[in-house]
């Protein structure tokens, strides 16, 4: 199974018998998964956060590991040491908690910053470093941290280095009261139920397998330029000190591929875009002194761009302006909703194919 709308399908279904009003979280986790990336889940205490992590593990079949973030925690408790070992006279590896496929760091801040900053090498090259030698992490490899966001005694915020490193973040609420009547019900029925009941219902394989073929989702030149309409929107926004970052952009066009998808969708549309651009930019913004005295979120901006910025048409999409390699000037606007025809999208990318293959028959002669 390396279809990945299935294989989200499948994780979806067999992950519902524990979660309930999560499937907005689950599914972004996968899209992480899918491209490599990594998530911050944030949520006040009781909402299921590491619930949530440890059942997305188990049900992708991943070695995973949970770490407990706490101050005394040590980098070396993380990654791994060099340990003595007095019969043999030699130093022995032991490899850390971050030696796994998903990685749950729980209450990531209330971790030092010396401890955080372990996992940047981890996250970012899938290898560390212990004493001088470095070593491949396992992969797929993927890193769910949680926070709570209203305790900071005894906290150490993120700083933004370390918060671009994550691909998405994911904001857990309270839920309504007919999904927490359902939590109440289930779990006063089955009070010992949890992610270890869960199935694994894909292998690695299949995982590697699923990542390339959404690589291989094609994305026009006009959803390209869309989603850098975006970004440099947050750079030029008054409340915003600094916009999102090349690699910010970069994670949500991976995020458009994979929500695609997982939609069953060999090519992207606007809407993928517009589906994963809070969770993929807000926690990018660093906000100036006067957005922060008046409390302006983050997630709002990026929700106020979306609906300033025009996303393309169909037909000024050209796959086929790659093709012929005339720029992909765009000719004509439509509103969101008129710009997400997902026949017309279809089409503009066949149609880039089949002109491709024309010119390079006419090279040929």
């Amino acid at each position: 199974m390396t279809d990945p709308a299935r294989l989200y399908d499948d994780l979806q279904s067999e992950a519902s018998q524990l979660l309930i009003g999560q499937d907005t979280a689950f599914r972004y986790l996968t899209i992480a998964l899918l491209t490599r990336g990594h998530v911050l889940l944030e949520g006040v205490p009781g909402v299921a956060k590491t619930t949530l992590a440890e059942a997305f593990a188990r049900v992708s079949g991943l070695d995973s590991r949970r770490i407990q973030m706490t101050p005394d925690l040590l980098p070396a408790d993380v990654t791994g040491t060099k340990v003595y070992r007095e019969n043999t006279g030699t130093f022995e590896l032991e490899r850390g908690p971050v030696f796994a496929n998903v990685v749950i760091a729980d209450e990531i801040n209330r971790s030092t910053p010396k401890t955080q900053s372990a996992l940047l090498e981890a996250m970012q090259e899938r290898q560390v470093t212990i004493e001088g030698e470095t070593l491949d992490l396992p992969l797929p490899f993927i890193l769910i941290a949680t926070q709570n966001p209203i305790e900071m005694e005894g906290t150490f915020g993120l700083p933004e280095a370390q918060r671009d490193r994550f691909q998405l973040k994911i904001s857990l609420g309270i839920p309504e009261r007919s999904g927490e009547a359902e939590i109440l019900s289930r779990f006063d029925s089955a009070p010992d139920l949890g992610p270890q009941d869960l199935e694994r219902v894909v292998t690695p394989d299949e995982i590697r397998a699923a990542q390339d073929r959404v690589s291989d989702v094609h994305l026009s030149e006009a959803v390209r330029n869309y989603i850098l309409d975006i970004v440099e929107q947050t750079r030029a926004t008054p409340e915003v000190s600094h916009g999102v970052s090349p690699r910010g952009g970069l994670q949500l066009l991976r995020a458009a591929k994979a929500n695609a998808a997982i939609e069953g969708r060999s090519y992207t549309i606007p809407d993928d875009v517009k589906a994963l651009a809070v969770p993929a930019l807000a926690h990018r913004l660093v906000l100036s002194t006067d957005a922060e005295i008046g409390e302006v979120k983050p997630a709002s901006i990026i929700r106020e761009i979306l609906e300033t910025t025009t996303p393309p048409s169909p037909q000024a999409s050209p796959a086929t302006s790659e093709a012929v390699g005339d720029g992909g000037a765009v000719d004509g606007q439509l509103s969101a909703s008129e710009a997400a025809d997902p026949a017309d999208w279809s089409e503009s990318a066949e149609s880039a194919e089949s002109e491709s293959d024309s010119e390079s028959g006419a090279d040929s002669e």
